[in-house]
């Protein structure tokens, strides 16, 4: 039986660095999502992302902002 697909808000990372770092502060405040292999549908530099439910993309688009996070990308992709 196949899992159902969910919304999700991905981040990409130009370096693996950038990815640990934002694991890193996801776990210090509280923020959910975890660390994922690209996607194919996308490609990025360092080949992690950041995936969330889609509804915590903005939460997370401060944490970012305020942890000097620097992103490749964003995207919405039902994962």
């Amino acid at each position: 039986m196949a899992r159902e697909k969910a919304e999700k808000v991905v981040f990409t990372f130009h370096t693996t660095t950038m990815a640990m770092k934002m694991e890193r502060s996801a776990k210090e405040s509280g923020s959910p999502g975890r660390l994922i292999p690209v996607p194919r549908q996308i490609s990025a530099g360092c080949g992690m992302a950041w995936s969330a439910p889609a509804g915590d993309r903005e939460t997370l688009e401060t944490l970012i902002r305020e942890a000097g996070i620097e992103t490749e990308g964003t995207y919405n992709l039902f994962l």
